[in-house]
């Protein structure tokens, strides 16, 4: 796999799958077998992980995306992705929809296969903050 490959494979991901707020796009980025890790939780399977995303976006109002750094592995088969998220809670994180800001970052390694599907994802978000950000908004009101 070139390093050019593995960026452009996670660029195409974010901008289809998470920019463009479409977890159909799944279906031709991952493997059959990804796992997505985030905050201790797996997600086995790209049918899981689709049904994850879904809920995910449902989960915040004027959703965006942005990719904020991008680097590769020396080998090309990792790539790493700071990211931020913005928008409005509905529901994010279990809370009830109350259309408080929602501005998150996290970040991605993505370990690809060679042929350039998606095998897993590991993800660490500033989620802690989020939550304490809502229940202030809530305490304020």
């Amino acid at each position: 796999m070139t390093r050019v490959d593995s960026v452009r494979i996670a660029e195409d991901f974010w901008r289809r799958v998470w920019q463009a707020r479409d977890p159909n796009a799944i279906d031709a980025l991952v493997a059959e077998d990804f796992a997505f890790t985030a905050g201790g939780v797996r997600v086995g399977s790209r049918d899981a992980f689709k049904r994850w995303v879904a809920t995910f976006l449902s989960s915040i109002d004027d959703f965006e995306f942005h990719v904020l750094e991008i680097f590769r592995s020396a080998s090309g088969r990792r790539v790493v992705t700071h990211w931020r998220i913005t928008g409005k809670n509905n529901g994010f994180m279990s809370f009830e929809p109350d259309g408080v800001p929602i501005d998150m970052t996290g970040t991605a390694v993505f370990d690809m296969r060679e042929d350039g599907l998606l095998q897993h994802n590991w993800v660490e978000r500033s989620a802690l903050e989020v939550e304490r950000n809502i229940e202030r908004f809530r305490r304020a009101a």
